[in-house]
């Protein structure tokens, strides 16, 4: 059977000897290695923000029933698509070991950042023989984005990483890089069929772990398929692969992945912020842009070429037809985009132009890493940031540890806003979810009941009609003590909080 010819390695392999690279080796490797260890010391404190609460009451329910978790957040036994194999090995830990879940958390930080440095090596191999390709790659990969700071879970920057370090997310984009080298390198070698078939496990995999990650892994295979050109002969395995990997999607047991299609609503609304300030948030990869012109005059058919476009077309699909959800798929122009920029670094040609395009890399990352300072914040703390910093400064929430010592592990708290995002990350559920629930089908009834419960012109007849449909235990609420002969107050928080007990 005759093997696809190999893409643009050959090109830059001719390049490989230290002496080539403009700007040396050694100042990439030393610039990614101090950024992991910012990671590093970013795990240890673990910022809070986003969805952290989410995956912690994720893994507080499989900890504590691994086979009949119900709903993660409220007290109702409903599917969730955040039970992903991934979750539930963490759950598994969490459930053996004794750990508690930020404890886990942190595991799961350590675990992901190692999957995507690793894989992020692995791919960028299989484009480029040159010793600092890896190290540059990782550089564009989380510096060239913009200005204006994006965090959101899939997205590579470096400020987004260190607020999302422990999501499922970061495990799901290092499998992908993994997945993506390992198909490159099938595709370019006579690769049996066990191979074919891991490949295709391997896929859905990430499909279940993140699913919006799953898209991005998805486009980038595709494009690799598309760019290697493989023989007809090797069809069937590729078909075989992705046989295999849509049957563990419908075998996984938690959720059903393919009711997922469906979703919307909230859903499109909450990713509409994607599309906001466009231009002011990636602009830095435009240089990525530039490299990918020239990688197509080069080769019509270049893997980050077709990649990029594949990524472009289903962001502005998205945009167009009103489906902001789709904008989640954007990374998958923008890896291209990033790892275009730093290879053409390396890449054969004249030194004269290599150099000048090293010099203009070097300040486009030396932006990005200036934008994105603010996540010594995350280590640090807030107060040790000079103010020219600060502007890129994430806040953090506060815990609810203070009320653990009163609520206890599927006791119902009725929260609204931030508290019910955070409260079942400590084990208690809330009256409506605190994130959008796909599953869940009567989330607008309980936001509902609990909006008109903190309104203060609602009869306590009504307030404890409610109470008692929820089986609620406890209200938080904030400020002014409630004068409601059902409540108790049992202690105070931070922010004027306060924990009232609900009376039998």
């Amino acid at each position: 059977m005759r093997a696809a010819p190999p893409e643009a390695p050959s090109a830059d392999a001719a390049v490989a000897r230290p002496s080539t690279a403009p700007a040396g080796a050694f100042a990439p490797r030393a610039a990614v290695v101090f950024l992991v260890a910012l990671l590093l010391l970013v795990v240890v404190r673990l910022p809070w923000a986003g969805d952290l609460g989410m995956h912690a009451a994720t893994i507080q329910r499989l900890r504590h029933s691994l086979f009949h978790p119900g709903n993660p957040l409220v007290d109702v036994d409903t599917p969730s698509p955040y039970y992903s194999p991934w979750m539930v090995l963490l759950g598994c830990v969490a459930r053996a070991g004794g750990l508690s879940v930020f404890v886990v958390l942190r595991l799961a930080a350590l675990t992901g950042l190692t999957l995507l440095a690793t894989g992020v090596w692995r791919y960028v191999r299989t484009l480029s023989a040159h010793r600092a390709a890896p190290a540059l790659a990782a550089l564009s990969l989380v510096l060239l984005w913009g200005t204006e700071l994006i965090n959101w879970s899939g997205f590579l920057s470096l400020n987004s990483l260190a607020l999302t370090v422990s999501y499922p997310s970061v495990f799901a984009l290092g499998l992908a890089f993994h997945y993506w080298a390992w198909l490159t390198r099938a595709l370019r070698v006579a690769a049996g069929w066990g191979v074919w078939l891991g490949l295709g496990v391997l896929w859905a995999l990430i499909l279940l772990c993140h699913q919006f990650t799953g898209v991005v892994a998805t486009l980038g295979g595709l494009a690799a398929v598309l760019a290697a050109r493989p023989p007809r002969a090797l069809w069937p395995r590729l078909g075989a692969g992705a046989a295999l990997g849509l049957l563990v999607l419908w075998l996984w047991p938690y959720y059903d992945f393919f009711a997922l299609f469906s979703a919307g609503g909230d859903l499109e609304e909450v990713h509409r912020a994607l599309y906001e300030q466009f231009l002011g948030r990636y602009w830095l990869a435009l240089l990525g842009v530039a490299a990918l012109v020239l990688r197509w005059r080069r080769d019509r058919r270049d893997p980050l070429v077709v990649f990029f476009l594949l990524g472009a077309l289903m962001c502005a699909a998205g945009f167009a037809t009103g489906h902001y959800a789709w904008g989640r798929t954007l990374p998958a122009a923008l890896v291209p985009a990033q790892l275009a920029a730093a290879l053409e670094v390396v890449r054969g040609g004249p030194q004269t132009v290599r150099i000048r395009w090293a010099w203009v890399l070097g300040g486009a990352l030396a932006v990005g890493a200036w934008t994105q300072a603010g996540v010594l914040g995350y280590v640090f703390g807030r107060e040790a940031l000079p103010d020219v910093l600060s502007a890129g400064y994430t806040r953090t929430w506060d815990g609810y540890y203070w009320i653990t010592p009163y609520v206890k592990y599927g006791d119902v708290v009725m929260a609204r806003d931030l508290p019910s995002r955070l409260i079942p990350a400590y084990g208690p559920y809330t009256v409506a979810p605190g994130y959008p629930d796909f599953f869940l089908p009567d989330e607008s009834r309980r936001e509902w009941a609990v909006r008109l419960y903190y309104t203060r012109r609602t009869p306590e007849g009504v307030r404890r009609e409610i109470l008692r449909t929820y089986d609620v235990r406890w209200v938080v609420d904030r400020s002014t003590p409630r004068r409601d002969p059902e409540l108790r107050a049992v202690t105070r928080g931070p922010g004027g909080q306060i924990l009232y007990a609900v009376r039998p």
